[in-house]
């Protein structure tokens, strides 16, 4: 029964062809175009306010050097969102609880950070290997050290975005398998246990918008230190 729990993980297919890009490709068809026209919508008007508040409160701390990088990390943003958010529906299946996608996404973002620090400034870019001020036999130790931080980055970006939504999942697949087995035998605990499911995809529904904003403002943090 255990396997069970984890095929919904597993990237479907259909005559042999996997549908995971179908699901890459869901969400720039869900977002509308921009029009020349003078008078848009309701939903194309709240969808640029919510891009340009996003945008804005994202390059804030970062210097008109990094600016470039805001349609980026802006489009990162909204297809992880709309990922994480569809994923929550029934029969569907979530891309990124896939660690390769999730690195896939992280090493060259990350990679892409660190060139351009080492190619704009790189003697400060190398000098965040070596803190000031520290003592001269702690050098070789802590260069080591901060070079290891710095290679764990990617992949801690991508960690973290798969174990939080594949934890979910399976803990609303392993509370709606208890109340469909308690149902039949104890009505009362399999209503109790309905309500924890129901707080518990809202906890999930959080989840998934929190982590994909966590995971472009890390790249945002990172891009600042090497702009």
């Amino acid at each position: 029964m255990n396997l069970t729990f984890f095929d919904q993980f597993m990237s479907p297919q259909t005559l042999g062809i996997p549908l995971i890009t179908l699901a890459l490709l869901t969400p720039p068809i869900m977002f509308p175009t921009q029009n020349t026209r003078w008078l848009t919508n309701r939903l194309l008007t709240l969808q640029s306010w919510m891009i340009n508040l996003f945008t804005k409160q994202l390059m804030l701390p970062i210097n008109k050097t990094g600016h470039q990088w805001s349609i980026i990390l802006t489009s990162l943003m909204a297809m992880l969102l709309t990922i994480n958010l569809l994923g929550l529906l029934p029969y569907t299946f979530t891309p990124t609880t896939q660690l390769s996608l999730n690195m896939g996404l992280a090493i060259p973002m990350w990679l892409a950070t660190v060139l351009t620090g080492l190619r704009n400034q790189p003697t400060m870019s190398l000098g965040h290997l070596l803190p000031e001020g520290t003592p001269t036999p702690l050098i070789p130790i802590l260069i080591i050290i901060e070079t290891i931080s710095l290679f764990i980055r990617p992949l801690a970006l991508g960690v973290r975005l798969t174990a939080n939504l594949t934890a979910g999942h399976l803990l609303i697949q392993l509370t709606s398998t208890a109340v469909l087995a308690l149902l039949p035998t104890m009505p009362t605990l399999s209503l109790l246990t309905m309500t924890i499911l129901f707080l518990l995809t809202i906890l999930e529904l959080t989840v998934a918008m929190i982590q994909a904003y966590v995971f472009v403002l890390l790249l945002s943090l990172y891009l600042q230190e090497n702009t």
